[in-house]
């Protein structure tokens, strides 16, 4: 499980003195145990990537906003961090490759958007990790 590497990692980081690295995995385990509690279950590895994405957005809209650079260069370590425990995510022409079984589907949609929830549950469906504005970006291509 998920869980089980972060923890592993953080106990890695300890021993090496990596501080940053032993911090940034505290607030990632803490949030895991926190929804897990929440939820009275233990947390699942889709719960634990959703935990690390909600994390890596919150840093980059902060690191967006600041000033200062020695905050910018930590936040950016972070987010290295955090992106280390994430899989993959794949490109525009990946996800095309991938969208050729909807093809007809989504040149037949009436517009960008219908074709995007189209594209998203038949990658979901397949497992595949990808980001929003990736799928829309192929979308397009495939409609074009």
């Amino acid at each position: 499980m998920l869980i089980d590497e972060l923890r592993k990692r953080r106990t890695e980081a300890l021993k090496a003195r990596d501080m940053l690295t032993k911090e940034v995995l505290n607030v990632a385990i803490g949030e895991i145990d926190t929804l897990a509690a929440r939820h009275k279950r233990d947390a699942t590895d889709e719960d634990c990537l959703g935990v690390i994405r909600k994390l890596v957005k919150a840093n980059e809209e902060t690191r967006a906003m600041s000033t200062d650079d020695t905050q910018r260069a930590t936040l950016t370590r972070e987010i290295e961090v955090l992106n280390a425990l994430l899989p993959a995510q794949l490109g525009v022409a990946d996800v095309v490759a991938m969208l050729a079984p909807v093809r007809d589907a989504l040149r037949a949609a009436g517009n960008d958007g219908q074709a995007t929830g189209i594209a998203m549950k038949h990658l979901k469906a397949s497992g595949a990790a990808v980001d929003g504005k990736v799928v829309s970006q192929a979308v397009r291509d495939v409609r074009a």
